[in-house]
């Protein structure tokens, strides 16, 4: 598997979302180059982790609609003389 790719347009979006907690939580002014890095590094050292919760949470929901559509299955079947 390759590393998360982010587009730059959301990048861009991060960067600003980053750059406005650290100002308004910590009073931290930082660049946006700065920033990127640390999204960057966020990305290699924790993406992996989100992106394997995503995985289960979808197949966590895929699995409970096969059980609905099983029981929907079963609910139409027609008696065997």
């Amino acid at each position: 598997m390759s590393g998360i790719e982010i587009s730059k347009e959301r990048k861009s979006a991060l960067v600003e979302k980053v750059r406005g907690y650290l100002s308004e939580e910590f009073d931290l002014e930082i660049g946006g180059f700065e920033v990127e890095f640390f999204i960057d590094f966020l990305a290699k050292e924790m993406g992996a982790g989100f992106y394997n919760q995503g995985l289960h949470d979808a197949q966590a929901i895929v699995s409970l609609k096969l059980e609905d559509i099983s029981d929907a299955i079963y609910e139409i079947e027609k008696p065997v003389n």
